[in-house]
């Protein structure tokens, strides 16, 4: 697809040095909205992703979606002549991405100094488990380790179980959010210096050090302070709101389940009209949400008992008549097939490639936030490996046949 011309980030250049998750997410956000991202891989297997949930093929819808609209040029990091290639791209760039463990860009002559002095302009956006410093730094680990220290896990699942995951990577994708935000943020900051002639941003301000228990920590509400203040310990409540009743999924007559957030005091009357127990509705106790958090047990199997006599479809348009807020719990499926996720662009379709066979017209989601009143479109799919190498390092880099060999070969390393 051709690009939109409304996306914000167009001329900006970013390097992604990242694997997995959470730096290659930061990459798509500013992908997204026009930047040229060129995501460096290792020669061979390339990043790891291409092979998470990998169903058929050689690479990955998850890897098609996390990488989209970027390029991909194979570098071989253990060489003197892919670092070398490295630092000349950062020179090209405005903003380098990576998620390392700690010391590991040191201990390859790429880290700050080093990337600093080949760009004095360069931010350099940097995810770890737990950041740059303190004294778990050099400590490796994934999103799941710093979603448990985060204090995250402990509130996911039922009361009587042990704490479960969410099914997808949330610690990678917040941390990512946060990566490209910080991005953004230093950008603007450098744009705006430049404007006022002021002096230029100093390397530790242009350094956006993100650490994924952190990113999952900053999304844990009042947690802390309702501890510190209070003594209050939150538990973990299933699909309920802690707090906030009633707030929950019921399962309807056909075995599908709904979720029903009617826990504001105008609206709970009215769902208690709506469920048949309007002597629920105008009970003093139950009038403010601390009574009907104390009685959430009752309340629940009320509301439980009505759904279970109706199919979601009718459930809900009772419920949306009496506008009670309430929603289907969409499968894949169902977002496919939804109105207005087609209306706003949120699902588009392309032919794309495992690597074996191409596979027509499959959905992939949209770019968030909407500009103009729909999603823009995606330029393209997660690159094959090293789809772009030439064109970058001959191109951009003006690299000849011999120097880009030494780059991307695995040759010199093995000697």
């Amino acid at each position: 697809m051709t690009m939109n011309n409304t996306a914000p980030l167009a001329g900006v250049r970013v390097l992604e040095l990242g694997n997995y998750i959470a730096a290659p997410t930061a990459g798509r956000l500013l992908a997204d909205f026009g930047a040229e991202v060129i995501k460096v891989e290792r020669p061979g297997s390339g990043d790891e992703l291409r092979n998470w949930r990998l169903y058929k093929g050689t690479t990955s819808m998850l890897y098609r979606t996390i990488n989209r609209n970027k390029k991909s040029v194979v570098l071989d990091l253990r060489t003197e002549a892919g670092r070398q290639a490295v630092l000349e791209l950062a020179a090209e760039c405005d903003i380098l991405l990576e998620n390392f463990r700690p010391g590991t860009l040191e201990k390859w002559g790429l880290g700050p100094d080093a990337l600093n002095a080949a760009n004095p302009d360069l931010v350099i956006t940097r995810i770890s488990a737990f950041g740059q410093t303190g004294p778990l730094s050099e400590r490796p680990g994934f999103a799941a380790v710093a979603e448990a220290f985060s204090g995250f896990r402990n509130l996911v699942g039922d009361p009587d179980r042990a704490p479960v995951r969410v099914g997808v990577s949330i610690g990678d994708s917040i941390a990512g959010l946060y990566a490209a935000f910080g991005s953004i943020m230093s950008l603007f900051q450098r744009e705006v210096r430049r404007r006022t002639a002021a002096s230029a941003v100093p390397l530790p301000e242009r350094i956006i050090d993100v650490a994924l228990n952190e990113a999952m920590f900053s999304m844990m509400e009042s947690l802390i302070p309702d501890y510190e203040a209070y003594g209050v310990r939150r538990e973990r409540v299933g699909g309920r709101m802690e707090g906030i009743a009633p707030s929950n999924a019921y399962v309807c007559s056909d075995g599908a389940s709904i979720v029903v957030a009617g826990n504001g005091d105008s609206i709970f009357q009215r769902y208690m009209d709506t469920i048949g127990r309007p002597d629920l509705g105008t009970d003093p106790g139950l009038q403010t949400n601390a009574g009907r958090w104390a009685r959430r047990e009752e309340l629940d199997a009320a509301i439980g008992e009505w759904a279970g006599t109706l199919t979601a479809a009718e459930a809900l348009a009772a419920l949306d008549e009496a506008g009670v807020p309430a929603g289907p719990i969409y499968t894949a499926a169902d977002i496919v097939a939804d109105k207005q996720y087609q209306a706003r662009q949120m699902i588009q379709k392309f032919d794309v490639s495992t690597g074996e066979e191409t596979l027509s017209g499959v959905g992939f989601p949209g770019i968030v936030p909407v500009i103009g009143g729909q999603s823009l479109p995606i330029r393209n799919l997660g690159p094959d490996l090293g789809e772009h190498t030439e064109e970058i390092l001959g191109g951009l880099l003006n690299m000849d046949k011999d120097r880009i060999k030494a780059a991307t070969s695995r040759e010199e390393a093995l000697a």
